[in-house]
Parts: C-alpha cells; structure tokens; sequence
C-alpha cells in the first residue's frame, strides 16, 4: 500500500515558486527545496518525479496565480479602453516598491530566460508562450484603447510594448530606475 499524501501540493508549489523565483533553477538546492517546502528529498521526488517537475510545478503555478490574473483585464471578453493603462499603472506600483518581492525579483520566466535552463527545449518553448501571451494581451488592450489605429499600427504598438515589459522585468532586479523607465515609456505609448 503507497503513502497517503499529507502535504498540500499547491502550497508546496508555491513555496518552490519562491525559491526558483529568487536563486533561479540552477541555483534553487535541493536543501533550499526542502527547506521552503517542509519536504524531504524522497517526498519531493515521490510527488514531483525530480527537481525538474517541481519547478515545471512552479512555472505553471506562476502563469495561473501570478501573470495570468494580472493580465485578465486584457484577456476578458469584453475590454476597457482603460485596461491597458491600468495594466501599466499596476505593475508600476508593484515594482516601485523596492521590497517587494516581485521589484527585488523581477520575473520567474524572464529570469530563467537567461540561465541556463533556457537551453531546455521546453523551457524555451514556455517562454515563448508567455511572451505570445504578454503580446496577445497587450494588443487586445491597445485595439479596445484605440480602436482608430489600423491593424498594423496595433501590432507594431504592441510589439514595442512587449519588448519594453521584457525590458522592465529583466532590468528590475538590477536597476530599478531602469525597469521603471522601460515601463513609462510603454505606458506612453499607449496612452
């Protein structure tokens, strides 16, 4: 007879969350692992198959817990005009306060995309996605926003944003200032 489970595993997924999140998967030890979660290693690997499925775990949790409700607004079937302004305002003040946890450490995905888990086939591709998403998102709340604009305009504007929202998450962790200005200037060009 197996071992009947007595943890909870989305808790457990977003403790490992914190610990990716801030160290990376490289970095992010097994004790680090154990630690955050209150698992041993044999319970992790029983649940979780290998430190590789629990930061899988991890990743899927960020994208429903943390991106997705985030981007929502500009997802919905019905969208504000004012959502994508909103959408910036938001992570303004998410980031400007310098110890927040997401200011100090920017985003899981944008911070795995430049280790060396980035190499993974699949890594790559859920970066990827994310940012297919992040664009998706930014292009619906520029078209609600200005719906004067052609589609090309849109796509370009939306393009720009993107790159600049990458730009924030990637500099946040080391520049502050930096990320905020990437972010402004996003919020510019939509507004």
């Amino acid at each position: 007879m197996g071992r009947v489970q007595s943890f909870d595993t989305a808790e457990v997924v977003r403790a490992a969350r914190t610990v990716f999140w801030q160290h990376g998967y490289e970095d992010a030890s097994i004790p680090d692992l154990e630690a955050a979660t209150g698992l041993k290693r044999s319970s992790i690997y029983h649940a979780f198959d290998s430190k590789r499925g629990l930061f899988d775990a991890a990743v899927n949790s960020y994208l429903d817990e943390v991106v997705r409700p985030r981007l929502s607004p500009l997802t919905a079937a019905h969208i504000s005009p004012e959502a994508v302004v909103e959408y910036f305002t938001g992570l303004r003040s998410a980031l400007e306060r310098v110890d927040s946890f997401t200011a100090e450490n920017g985003c899981l995905l944008i911070n795995a995309a430049g280790g060396p888990i980035a190499h993974d086939d699949a890594v790559r591709e859920t970066v990827a996605e994310y940012r297919a998403e992040l664009h998706s998102a930014m292009r619906n709340g520029i078209a609600a926003r200005h719906p004067e604009r052609t589609a090309d305009e849109i796509d370009r504007l939306a393009e720009t944003c993107t790159a600049l929202i990458v730009a924030t998450f990637a500099l946040t962790r080391v520049d502050v200032e930096a990320a905020l200005g990437s972010l402004d200037a996003a919020r510019r060009l939509v507004d």
